[in-house]
């Protein structure tokens, strides 16, 4: 059985390959995504959503772990979210904190300063 620390890193490393079905699939059927700039999304169908709205504009995006911790169910991951906006590159430190269950992630909050992606995409 694969550690939650290791489903976390394979989740981190699927964006780069921005399918949203594969990004959905790691989450629990309840799974809530908080990304803090906005209000929670839960269920698969409002994460393919609002995933799917984000990422539509993205050329491409590599996540480089910078620290990652796991203890029983949580896993942190701090790390740097390196993406291709139309002809922009935004480089996004972020920080993802992450409750697992099962195996599936069934909360991922997300931290991040929006003023550095906002100025990165103009």
């Amino acid at each position: 059985m694969r550690s939650n620390e290791e489903i976390v890193r394979d989740f981190i490393t699927a964006w780069s390959r921005l399918n949203v079905d594969e990004l959905i699939g790691y989450f629990a059927a309840n799974g809530t995504y908080h990304n803090m700039m906005a209000k929670p999304v839960t269920g698969h169908d409002a994460l393919r959503r609002f995933i799917g709205g984000f990422v539509r504009g993205w050329s491409a995006t590599t996540w480089d772990i910078v620290n990652i911790i796991g203890r029983d169910d949580l896993v942190v991951a701090e790390r740097v979210d390196r993406t291709r906006v139309g002809d922009r590159q935004v480089e996004l430190p972020c920080c993802g904190v992450f409750e697992m269950s099962g195996g599936k992630i069934q909360v991922w909050r997300d931290y991040f300063d929006l003023a550095t992606y906002t100025r990165a995409v103009g």
